[in-house]
């Protein structure tokens, strides 16, 4: 007896995941970076053109998207850009810095040198990234700002490497996902208005130094004066959008 279900070749299984996993890196970029606007409708024949791919693994890139709450799902009304709100900022920004101070506390008292080493090589890309944002003229190429992005997910990550604790680093890295969006948004806001490569240099030093009071203390601050700068960032698109 023929079995009906027809059965997909394995080739062909592992290229539509290929596929899937391309188009959801295009997709969380374009989210990310701003060029897909928060809120919006995603159109699928027009992402079917842009990003040159199938139905099915168009599908599956928004699904993903969607479990990474960069996108939300209206049934059979299709699927919208998540939005960027306040409220959001605000309850991401308080859950990062109490998880982010507690496995940094705990990644300076386990690591041991290999540990420091890896923080001080994760530094030095991000400073030097950080010298090439604050050269460039008017607003920087979005390649230089997904590289400073990159460099800046990576030296923060490496802090927290050591910590010990798989879950930490798990709700640390979708937080720092989300808000990573607003990160973006306020980008052009900051430059000139605070001394980032300052900060970074000086939680660097800290940690170096393995005084972890201080370690936590300046990286709190850190995230705090990020969280404002969003929210005048935000609070500045609501009235531009008000006024046109």
């Amino acid at each position: 007896m023929t079995n009906a279900t027809a059965e997909i070749a394995p080739g062909r299984k592992t290229e539509a995941k290929t596929l899937a996993a391309q188009v959801y890196e295009k997709l969380r970029e374009d989210i990310v970076a701003g060029h897909l606007e928060p809120g919006s409708k995603l159109k699928l024949e027009q992402l079917l053109s842009k990003y040159s791919v199938g139905m099915s693994p168009l599908r599956e890139a928004l699904s993903r998207l969607v479990g990474d709450m960069l996108v939300t799902s209206q049934g059979q009304r299709g699927f919208r850009v998540a939005p960027l709100s306040l409220t959001e900022l605000e309850d991401i920004a308080r859950t990062r810095s109490f998880l982010e101070t507690e496995a940094l506390s705990l990644s300076v008292q386990k690591g041991d040198e290999e540990w420091l080493e890896t923080v001080e090589q994760s530094y030095r890309a991000l400073a030097q990234n950080e010298e090439e944002l604050d050269a460039s003229n008017g607003e920087p190429p979005s390649d230089l700002v997904s590289r400073w992005e990159e460099s800046n997910r990576q030296f923060h990550a490496a802090l927290l490497s050591a910590c010990g604790s798989v879950w930490l680093l798990r709700l640390n890295s979708i937080l720092n996902q989300q808000m990573e969006r607003y990160r973006r948004l306020s980008l052009r806001h900051s430059r000139g208005h605070r001394d980032i490569a300052g900060e970074h240099y000086a939680i660097y030093k800290a940690v170096k130094d393995r005084k972890i009071l201080k370690a936590c203390e300046l990286i709190e601050q850190h995230l705090d004066l990020t969280t404002e700068e969003v929210r005048r960032a935000l609070l500045q698109n609501e009235e531009e959008a008000a006024e046109a």
